[in-house]
């Protein structure tokens, strides 16, 4: 349940539209629910305290869980539910449980829409710096606009052609938060925090040969840029990045 599910709620209760019955209906879940199955305790109160609804993390879960989890979530609220690293087979099952849920398989994500889609000020664009990022690039692209932001998806930007990257730093200027991935070497961040006004996420993926140490060397990079104020998450984090930028989004374009 978001703040908006909230107000409407006790809006509709003191002009007399819902009764106390089924208003107390709605809120029975609050502030979590324990499944059935026991596999879960869904959190519907998050997005009322944090703003930031909870989203399944599926690399670890079965297919019927995210599945279970994703109708309980979706359920509680308007906003629909969103479970990241759902490999195709698990997506398989969870779709067939819930035929309105669709898939995105570079970002392995599985989306149930919501019912009122949210409108979440600050536009956020998601920039990669190469192909390989995409997995991580995409889960950070939907996420944000799963929170109802509007997004700018920049691709294939990396440093090794300088032309694109100053290419991409002029469409990065119409963003209010700009989240930049980058595996190899990790400079991609850097540089466009040194030619966009905009904060900057940066993203460090595992893209990379053998002294990249899966992604360790581009995340120190990050960490150690040059360009001062970038945020640094996780390696592989796009889901982490986005609730970044979406939480600066929030704020610059409010």
């Amino acid at each position: 349940m978001t703040p908006s599910d909230l107000r409407a709620l006790l809006e509709k209760v003191r002009s007399g539209e819902v009764g106390l019955e089924e208003a107390t209906e709605a809120l029975r879940t609050l502030p979590f629910e324990d499944l059935a199955s026991g596999s879960a305790r869904v959190d519907h109160h998050r997005a009322l305290r944090s703003g930031i609804p909870e989203v399944v993390l599926g690399e670890w879960k079965t297919g019927e869980s995210i599945a279970e989890i994703l109708a309980s979530l979706a359920a509680g609220g308007t906003g629909g539910a969103l479970a990241t690293r759902v490999s195709a087979d698990k997506a398989e099952v969870a779709l067939a449980a819930l035929p309105e849920a669709r898939y995105d398989p570079v970002a392995n994500t599985v989306v149930v829409p919501a019912r009122e889609p949210a409108r979440a000020p600050g536009r956020i664009a998601v920039a990669s710096a190469g192909t390989s990022d995409a997995p991580v690039a995409a889960e950070a692209a939907v996420t944000a606009e799963f929170l109802g932001h509007d997004v700018v998806r920049i691709e294939d930007v990396g440093v090794a052609g300088l032309p694109r990257v100053v290419e991409a730093s002029e469409r990065l200027r119409s963003a209010d938060v700009a989240v930049v991935v980058a595996g190899m070497e990790g400079a991609l961040p850097s540089v466009l925090a040194g030619l966009i006004e905009a904060p900057v996420v940066a993203v460090p993926t595992s893209v990379g040969y053998g002294v990249g140490l899966g992604g360790f060397v581009a995340m120190l990079s990050m960490l150690a840029g040059c360009a001062p104020g970038v945020t640094v998450v996780n390696i592989d984090n796009g889901f982490g990045g986005a609730v970044a930028a979406s939480r600066m989004g929030r704020i610059a374009g409010g």
